[in-house]
């Protein structure tokens, strides 16, 4: 079976690229970017739902407890997600090395790394895409057929759809290096959570 990770960097490794998304620059970057699809579906909502935004507070007191409770429910399933968004990077993780996992939360991004080991390009593609295949797929499938079923939950999934795009953000940034500036299959990548390095062999 072939390795997927190393408990030490080779001797003859040298770092190519670090990132640390608890940089102000970078973390601001990172968040700034993950507004960009959340706005665009908030307004995609406001315009052209049969149940927009707009609808669901009508200056009435129902309208008002209604858009209330749709504030709540939209703010748990976020939470709710972010935490399964890490939680299926470390189920890749875990699968795949079977090392310690670390799970935690800074003022720019939550995260989930494997710090003690180095882990090979397949092995680090496969953890940073999985988040936004399996949510991918699930929100844009449940706001699709809500859009046919009811307006309210069609509002909801597309919100949370567009929160997961811009979520991955960080992760589909890394996720584009290794596919098309660093294709060595020899390269290892250490990822502490909101830190990456990418180290590839002296002669690559």
């Amino acid at each position: 079976m072939k390795k997927t990770y190393e408990t030490q960097l080779p001797q003859n490794y040298k770092e190519v690229f670090h990132i640390d998304a608890r940089d102000k620059k970078i973390g601001l970057l990172l968040n700034l970017i993950s507004l960009i699809p959340f706005i665009g579906v908030f307004l995609l909502l406001f315009f052209t739902a049969e149940l927009n935004l707009k609808t669901l507070f009508d200056g009435n007191s129902d309208g008002l407890k209604w858009l209330l409770l749709f504030c709540l429910v939209l703010i748990l399933s976020i939470i709710a997600y972010i935490v399964l968004h890490e939680l299926v990077h470390g189920a890749v993780y875990k699968v795949l090395t079977k090392r310690k996992l670390k799970f935690g939360i800074s003022w720019s991004c939550a995260f989930c790394g494997v710090p003690d080991v180095y882990t090979y390009r397949t092995t680090a593609f496969l953890a940073l895409i999985a988040p936004f295949a399996v949510f991918g797929v699930i929100f844009l499938a449940l706001t699709i057929v809500f859009a046919f079923l009811h307006p309210v939950y069609y509002a909801l999934f597309a919100i949370l759809l567009g929160v997961h795009l811009g979520g991955c953000c960080g992760d589909l940034y890394m996720t584009g290096l290794l596919l098309f500036k660093y294709k060595n299959k020899e390269l290892l990548m250490r990822d502490t959570g909101p830190e990456q390095w990418i180290y590839l062999p002296e002669n690559a």
